[in-house]
């Protein structure tokens, strides 16, 4: 998870994560999906979809990256904002 907020002004916390598979990749978003909609918040936008590679929700002050490996190498989200301040980071 980043800290964007000194850095943008459309969110404030970027989480990033990698699902394996396509499956892994579903399984990550309806977690996150179910998780949050326990305590009434849904995504105000979601684009990308799982067979993409690339799965990405807004929540407003945060934004979800679900991305599949070759996808994440290529978009490199670490690198471009690498400015941001990491708060947590598992892998």
């Amino acid at each position: 998870m980043l800290d964007v907020r000194a850095l943008c002004s459309f969110a404030d916390y970027f989480v990033v994560c990698t699902g394996d598979t396509k499956r892994h990749i579903e399984a990550i978003w309806q977690g996150i999906d179910e998780a949050l909609h326990a305590r009434d918040v849904g995504p105000h936008h979601k684009e990308g979809t799982a067979d993409s590679g690339w799965l990405l929700a807004d929540f407003g002050s945060v934004i979800v990256h679900i991305f599949g490996p070759a996808e994440r190498g290529y978009y490199q989200l670490e690198e471009l904002w690498d400015k941001a301040i990491p708060v947590v980071r598992i892998q």
